[in-house]
């Protein structure tokens, strides 16, 4: 039957999911798959998070509704956070408001300030949901692209300069996901006064703030003068603390959109878990050893990966930040794409990587690689490519479009 949903019908198929089947298919016939595909943290939270939630999960009063704010000690902890971290001063009340990951959050953001038509200005290539929490409300996308090709402040002037109406918002995401770009301060600065200037939202995904790996911790858009006075920002505990299925996000910033947020999450759920909660506080409370723990162990991976794939003969740039690499697809293969060089290396390599085209269409000839298997995994991975490379005939000095050609064809 033809699909009649308004709303599914504006959804494309998850180009991720053609992937996922063969992956799945694979596994099925025994063969061992090195899953590089999902940002999927692979260690458990560290040891007190986990004591506080059995110890809170004991209490009999601890099954009861939540509630859809989050508990106030909860909101408490992260206006100490952004204190410490990034000298800034929230209201827990007005200001912060808990969600369930950072994803279902801008998802309900979205439902709450959009309207049928209004514009919102996305980066492109980005994570799904920065763009389609807002194709699902109703709005219409204009895709900024991002990329060493583009100057994201002059994509930004121009979108604005072209869209009628005027935008209702522009995303941000830095650390970037997928192309792990940074920014710093400046950048943030000259968003902030153009979008004031012009009455546009900013809405910053900052879940990769604690994934970096120099000396440059990246900064929060709340830390500019007048921030607050027009921009709100997602923070996670599902990377920082390796605690993505606990679902445990944050909003804060401008008061007004925390109000909106509020009021739709107030209809459509209870908040978290009252346990996980509480020992999500006593994640940001307590001690942050693991943090630094969690950069080295994916700082680690990163540079074998890196390392290895250059002796592989696969240029792929050192990322600064996140638990990504964002690899273009080697030049023997430029011709076909990246989801079917995703298909022929989970094929031939046994690796699963994400196709860039799945993050929009700047996206198109490029891999992300998430850094979410052990450097023993990483290195039988490396092999593997090595190898496949090699028999493919995509070596350096091999003919480029041979070699992708008598593979593809194979």
């Amino acid at each position: 039957m033809e699909q009649e949903f308004h709303r599914i019908k504006r959804l494309p198929p998850y180009v991720f999911a053609e992937v996922n089947a063969l992956k799945a298919e694979a596994r099925a016939r025994g063969e061992d798959i090195i899953d590089f595909g999902m940002g999927n943290p692979d260690q458990p939270p560290p040891p007190h998070v986990v004591t506080k939630l059995v110890e809170t999960i004991n209490d009999p009063r601890a099954h009861r509704y939540s509630t859809s704010r989050g508990i106030p000690g909860l909101r408490k902890a992260v206006a100490a956070y952004y204190g410490r971290r990034f000298g800034v001063d929230l209201d827990p009340e007005r200001e912060i408001i808990v969600t369930l990951g950072s994803k279902e959050g801008l998802a309900n953001l979205a439902q709450a300030i959009t309207s049928p038509g209004d514009i919102v200005l996305v980066p492109n290539p980005s994570y799904p949901i920065h763009a389609f929490g807002f194709i699902i409300a109703g709005g219409a996308i204009r895709h900024l692209p991002v990329g060493p090709d583009f100057d994201l402040m002059e994509q930004l002037e121009r979108a604005v300069r072209h869209s009628i109406p005027k935008p209702l918002a522009v995303v941000l995401n830095h650390p970037a996901n997928p192309t792990a770009e940074t920014v710093g301060l400046d950048f943030y600065q000259a968003v902030v006064d153009f979008c004031r200037h012009h009455g546009i939202y900013v809405i910053s995904d900052l879940a990769y703030a604690e994934v970096y790996f120099d000396d440059r911790p990246p900064p929060s858009i709340l830390q500019v003068p007048g921030a607050r006075e027009i921009a709100v920002e997602f923070t996670s505990l599902s990377k920082t603390y390796s605690m993505p299925g606990w679902r445990v996000g944050f909003c804060s910033g401008n008061a007004k959109l925390i109000a909106a947020l509020a009021r739709v999450k107030s209809y459509v759920d209870y908040g978290a878990f009252t346990p996980v909660q509480v020992a999500a506080t006593a994640a940001l409370n307590g001690p942050q050893d693991c943090v630094e723990e969690m950069r080295q162990r994916y700082k680690s991976r990163r540079d074998v990966l890196i390392a290895g794939l250059a002796a592989a003969g696969w240029q792929v740039p050192c990322p600064p930040a996140t638990m990504f690499a964002w690899a273009p697809v080697p030049p023997a293969f430029a011709a076909a794409g990246s989801l079917e060089f995703s298909k022929l290396l989970l094929k031939e390599a046994k690796v699963a990587v994400s196709p860039g085209v799945g993050f929009g269409e700047y996206g198109e000839g490029h891999l992300r690689l998430a850094l979410v298997e052990n450097e023993q995994r990483i290195r039988q991975a490396l092999r593997n490519i090595k190898a496949f490379l090699k028999t493919a005939g995509a070596a350096p000095g091999a003919d480029p479009d041979a070699a992708g050609a008598r593979k593809l064809a194979s």
